[in-house]
């Protein structure tokens, strides 16, 4: 029986890279819809919070698609098979959950912190189990991506930068709903109804 084997031209860090690339190219859709999404926002009165962390957090999800690369690239990482595919598979459920937040916030999804007036917080998909799953996603994500190819310095430093920033945004838009009325309590809320 023949055993199927990828030439050697196409070397698990080639299809590493080429993965990290279908990322960014996510990534970059991701903004394309969010500034869509801005628009659609502020003509209707939208308020925007936060401007100022906004860089920041482009900034570090930017930086980690470049650990991705450059780490395994230049330390030489390989792929270790139970790590790497267990890794994808967290990946790709955090993909799939990411995009399931932005299909049920619909044209209210954004990567900025944007309230529109009068409109009631959404408690329908993942927002009727988790307060923020948009944000689950995230911290699933950068644990995984980069252990798919054993990059775990980028995996422990993303983490760690990300938990500092997701304090400052999560508590953002908690003040931008309150401020719009729209929070009772924070600790009763199930969802954020922004770009969490």
């Amino acid at each position: 029986m023949n055993s199927f084997h990828l030439p050697t031209s196409l070397t698990s860090l080639s299809l590493y890279l080429l993965l990290i690339g279908l990322v960014a190219v996510e990534r970059l859709a991701e903004l394309v819809t969010a500034r869509r999404h801005t628009a659609w926002s502020l003509a209707r009165g939208g308020r925007e919070y936060g401007r100022g962390h906004y860089p920041a957090m482009v900034a570090l999800h930017t930086a980690l698609l470049v650990g991705c690369v450059v780490e395994p690239w230049m330390t030489g990482r390989p792929f270790v098979p139970l790590l790497g595919w267990s890794a994808l598979a967290v990946a790709v459920a955090a993909q799939g959950l990411r995009w399931w937040c932005i299909a049920t916030l619909g044209k209210r999804w954004n990567t900025r912190v944007l309230v529109v007036p009068g409109l009631p917080l959404v408690e329908a998909g993942p927002y009727r189990l988790l307060r923020h799953p948009n944000y689950v996603a995230v911290v699933a994500e950068g644990i995984a991506l980069p252990l798919v190819h054993t990059a775990w310095m980028t995996a422990l430093a993303f983490t760690v930068l990300n938990l500092l920033l997701l304090r400052v945004r999560i508590g953002c838009e908690d003040a931008a709903l309150t401020d719009g009325g729209r929070l009772r309590a924070p600790a009763s809320v199930p969802s954020a109804g922004t770009a969490s």
